[in-house]
């Protein structure tokens, strides 16, 4: 769930860092209160959940009140990339002497967290990494041990900074990657961290990403920031097989389903679980040379119904020619039950399963009833004598008009 700038603005100094006197608001009228109160050249920034402000004119400066209410009336009404915006904040413009980038984002790969730190601030990280590498510290932490600000200290000073800067940015930096881990974040982010002509230091923009799981956790926050339930602040809009899947899972207790397509347009529909399995699956019927359709997740023993409604979805899907049903070793899910589920919906579509279930490898609890049931339906399956990739590869070669 990404957050608009200006309540990114309210965590970052809700966690002690300092900030501007910014002000938020959806009139014009009100802007030119907020700049009138703010006193000086002001900056009105359109608020919305996309990149691209600045070229697309969101952003504008103002020298008086008057000028502040004309720009916040232009920018109200400007569309950036799709998106409306929300309101717009009313900055003052700062003497900046240098900008500096800070981030703490979530290494999948290290499965922690990670703090960035740039002495390049005010541009892309990306372009600063690639072009000045050594410009950007790195530093993992735990998320479950207390964070000390030493271990910040040292991202920042990897950079080359010293002296008085490194002990003033130190508690910053170590304040925002307390506040991702307490907050849920996936993305905490000050770009730029600016050092203002007085020697001060603050942050003049924030984008945060919260955890859409951590809902439940965080009411009390997304209360706060006057963030209901039903406003999502997805990364996209689910497609219309996604929000179905999505319909059948919160329907039925027993099991859970999920489905993503955006991206996909193959022809091999995938019925997959297991986790990390369903990725392994993904990418074992990519190399060898198939077109998956979408990708899923099916576990936790989920109804016949539920495993029909996925199939059923999948099978509705443009293009699609055949399914895979395809899992590692299961324990809580029953093999018989996801044959049932996947059978009956090839019935109810009027299709053959033995032609359009391409593999069936599900191994685990009560797989010799599953299998019976598969046997019944001229279905070709597979025990876990035969791999992942080894089940993927006869479903793209069949698919593909290849002998199994």
């Amino acid at each position: 769930m990404r957050l608009y700038e200006y309540e990114s603005r309210k965590l970052v100094e809700d966690a002690g860092i300092p900030v501007t006197q910014y002000g938020f608001t959806q009139s014009a009228e009100e802007a030119a209160r907020i700049a009138e109160d703010i006193g000086g050249p002001v900056v009105i920034k359109s608020q919305v959940l996309t990149g691209g402000r600045m070229k697309a004119g969101g952003v504008k400066f103002a020298d008086s009140p008057t000028e502040a209410a004309e720009h916040a009336a232009a920018i109200l009404a400007l569309e950036i990339n799709g998106h409306q915006p929300r309101g717009v904040l009313v900055d003052p413009k700062a003497e900046v002497k240098q900008e500096f980038y800070a981030s703490v984002v979530w290494d999948g790969t290290a499965k922690r967290p990670m703090m960035l730190f740039s002495d390049m601030g005010g541009i892309d990280i990306e372009e600063v990494a690639e072009t000045h590498p050594d410009h950007v510290g790195r530093g993992h932490f735990s998320n479950l041990l207390p964070l000390s600000d030493f271990q910040a200290k040292q991202t920042i000073a990897a950079t080359g900074v010293t002296g008085r800067t490194l002990t003033r940015l130190t508690p910053i930096v170590a304040a925002l990657a307390r506040m991702f881990c307490e907050r849920d974040m996936t993305l905490a982010e000050i770009n730029p961290l600016a050092e203002l002509a007085d020697g001060s230091f603050v942050a003049l923009d924030a984008h945060m990403e919260m955890e859409d799981e951590a809902r439940p956790r965080q009411k009390s926050l997304l209360a706060k920031l006057d963030i209901t339930e039903d406003d999502q602040r997805g990364g996209y809009e689910p497609s219309p097989f996604e929000a179905a899947v999505k319909a059948i899972d919160a329907a039925d207790h027993r099991g859970v389903i999920q489905g993503r397509d955006t991206g996909f347009e193959g022809n091999l529909g995938l019925v997959i679980g297991a986790g990390g399995g369903s990725l392994t699956l993904t990418d074992a019927v990519r190399s060898h040379g198939g077109r998956p359709a979408n990708y899923s997740e099916i576990g936790g023993n989920p109804s016949v119904a539920k495993a029909c409604g996925l199939a059923k979805q999948v099978l509705g899907k443009k293009g699609v020619e055949k399914i895979a049903v395809m899992m590692s070793i299961v324990s809580n899910t029953r093999v018989d039950i996801v044959a049932r589920g996947v059978i009956k919906a090839c019935l109810e579509l009027d299709k053959d399963p033995g032609e359009t279930i391409a593999i069936f490898r599900i191994p685990g609890a009560w797989e010799e009833e599953g299998f019976k049931i598969l046997d019944s339906y001229g279905i070709e399956y597979c025990d876990r004598s035969v791999s992942m990739h080894e089940a993927a590869r006869r479903a793209v070669e069949k698919i593909q008009g290849a002998p199994a």
